[in-house]
């Protein structure tokens, strides 16, 4: 428990606000879209596994712009 204490949750949470809104804001885009780039299915594993990288991969190739 000692070991929380020293982390320096004042530089981090900013960073982990971020992931969540950045992944909450990717989930109900390709909910709403249901045509992407590859499978449907696949994208949204890709968001909730891959957390900041698979929320940026996702608005990079993911989405089908039609």
């Amino acid at each position: 428990m000692a070991e929380l204490a020293n982390i320096p949750w004042n530089l981090i949470l900013p960073i982990l606000v971020l992931q969540l809104i950045l992944m909450a804001v990717a989930l109900i885009d390709v909910i709403r879209r249901q045509k992407t780039n590859g499978p449907f299915i696949m994208w949204i594993f890709i968001i909730l596994l891959g957390s900041l990288l698979g929320s940026i991969l996702y608005f990079i190739f993911g989405r089908r712009q039609d």
